[in-house]
């Protein structure tokens, strides 16, 4: 079973945050795949991972960059997982039905959209029907705060 934390963001966009927990998964020598909502969305994060500056380079490719099993951040608004990633980071209300392949999941949710909130019940609720472990962090004006 995964790990599925759900990061609800109050404070910040994805993009804003998506730095820095991507550090730490290259940091403890995992890899990652991004799975957003639109093609047009991956090329947004894309683009914003370059202009990261903490950790000031974050190496990441896609489907156009090619060259899949090197790159340690995968970025796809599909299933596809080049990079034998464990760790999953979900955007946009991604459904994934399948994560068998993960060891850990981050639900990253726009706490403003009531939308997503929503959605985000959805899955925890599925999340612990199929018996994952779960987290939930909300965003604090410093840093992240787990909730019970």
């Amino acid at each position: 079973m995964a790990q599925i934390d759900f990061y609800h963001l109050t404070r910040s966009t994805a993009l804003a945050v998506l730095p820095e927990l991507l550090g730490r998964v290259l940091a403890s020598d995992r890899r990652a795949v991004i799975r957003c909502a639109t093609a047009a969305r991956a090329q947004e994060i894309d683009e914003g991972l370059w202009r990261a500056t903490s950790p000031l380079w974050l190496p990441h490719g896609t489907q156009a960059m090619g060259h899949g099993p090197w790159q340690p951040i995968w970025l796809t608004a599909g299933d596809d997982v080049p990079n034998g990633a464990t760790f999953l980071f979900v955007l946009d209300g991604v459904e994934v039905s399948d994560l068998s392949p993960f060891e850990r999941v981050f639900e990253v949710f726009d706490g403003h959209d009531e939308a997503a909130v929503a959605a985000a019940r959805r899955r925890w609720v599925a999340g612990r029907a199929g018996g994952h472990d779960l987290r939930y962090w909300q965003q604090q004006p410093k840093g992240w705060a787990r909730r019970r």
